[in-house]
């Protein structure tokens, strides 16, 4: 067995490509990085293409052996878990060659990295269902986030099926990919640049409406800044209504007269690039 570094292009479908490659060439990989990440190595390295065929068939395999290992799989795929192509790669070489058994012991060292950014996953996009905020642009509604996971594909079928009947667009500015939802169809695509338009004068009362009753509905008494920073984790903040200044909360004449809404400091509106996609299931290896 010869000790390799594969680089993929970033995909689902890339990683269970070099799952394939490493079984097929009786490589061993020491580690597994994007290729825009170019990170200097003494090991042997070289570059998998995603072919689709062999993305299937490690997938079916992974299925066949166990239907949630490859649920955890795909989610870990979205986490911000460092180096985490490895540890799932870890992860799928333990359960070929041990069976699924392990899966029950989440303390076991290879499964827990995995399982814990999963759990980390899970829980922040279900915040995101409570802490994401949207305005109104004349009919279509719009949001931003700033999560440390891509969480916009956990959050998909949530915000379809309570905007149902609407049209809306959530942006992540983390990975700077945006979910757009119209005619009961949703998609999420990469984002190249990105500025949210100024409020116009029904928007802006609204704003202010939604930020007074925050205050108003807030307790003198038992003001526990603590608590609140426990319930409502201050990194949520910059993208919430009732936390902005008060440029969010006014009429804006044009997108120039505007700074970008949920962004106060005046941080330039990100940039992005191509993101990682989830594949379909596929057969046996």
């Amino acid at each position: 067995m010869t000790d390799m570094v594969y680089y993929y292009d970033g995909s689902f479908e890339g990683f269970l490509c070099c799952v394939f490659d490493s079984y097929a060439n009786k490589e061993v990989l020491t580690a597994i990085y994007r290729d825009e990440d170019l990170v200097p190595t003494l090991f042997a390295s070289r570059s998998i293409l995603t072919d689709r065929e062999h993305a299937n068939r490690v997938l079916r395999k992974i299925v066949k052996c166990s239907p949630y290992t490859a649920n955890l799989l795909q989610k870990c795929h979205l986490t911000c878990l460092p180096d985490k192509e490895i540890h799932m790669y870890r992860v799928v070489v333990k359960l070929l060659k041990e069976g699924p058994g392990f899966l029950r012991n989440f303390s076991d060292e290879t499964l827990h990295p995995v399982a814990a950014a999963v759990r980390h996953l899970n829980g922040e996009a279900h915040l995101l269902k409570g802490f994401t905020r949207f305005s109104d642009f004349g009919g279509v509604l719009g949001g931003e986030i700033e999560p440390k996971n891509r969480v916009l594909p956990l959050l998909r079928s949530h915000f379809c099926a309570r905007y149902q009947g609407e049209t809306f667009f959530l942006y992540d500015r983390t990975h700077k990919e945006v979910l757009l939802y119209a005619n009961g169809k949703a998609v999420i695509q990469p984002l190249e640049h990105f500025e949210m338009a100024p409020p116009d004068e029904a928007e802006a009362r609204y704003r202010l409406l939604w930020k007074r009753f925050y205050d108003t509905i807030a307790i003198k008494e038992r003001y526990n800044p603590k608590c609140r920073q426990t319930q409502m984790p201050k990194r949520y903040w910059n993208t919430m209504t009732e936390f902005q200044d008060e440029d969010y909360f006014k009429e804006q004449n044009s997108p120039a007269d505007a700074a970008a809404p949920a962004v106060p400091d005046g941080r330039p509106a990100p940039e992005t690039r191509q993101p990682p996609g989830l594949s379909a299931p596929g057969s046996g290896i």
